[in-house]
């Protein structure tokens, strides 16, 4: 018996279908039921309990630059992690393709510090 072009992928759209319909649901009947009574004090912005203290200052871009590097270094680590678990079953392809991974991480890495991300205004 052969199989129809694509029958293969049904099971996977069936999946996601339902996730969708699931997941719609879930935030159709959310609005519909939750409550609807906007008032001051949910209006407004929340700090750690207490009542916001000060003039509001706009969060410096930079902190995100910083964050995004720490986030594209911690991926890295990773990727890297079970490269040194498994370094000797790998061989050559497996050293060559971390070797590839690297150089392209580093070479970010110098751009950005070109770019002045890593200088402290």
């Amino acid at each position: 018996m052969t199989a129809s072009p694509g029958s293969e992928y049904l099971a996977v759209l069936v999946y996601v279908a339902v996730a969708l319909a699931i997941g719609i649901l879930a935030v159709v009947v959310g609005a519909a039921l939750g409550p609807k009574k906007p008032g001051r004090a949910k209006l407004m912005p929340y700090e750690s309990g207490n009542d916001p203290a000060g003039e509001v200052k706009r969060f410096p871009v930079h902190f995100y630059a910083i964050a995004m590097l720490f986030i594209i270094f911690d991926v890295e680590v990773a990727f890297l992690w079970p490269y040194a678990v498994s370094a000797g079953s790998l061989g050559v392809v497996g050293f060559i393709g971390l070797l590839i991974f690297t150089v392209l991480l580093f070479v970010g890495f110098v751009y950005e510090w070109w770019k002045g991300v890593m200088k402290w205004h």
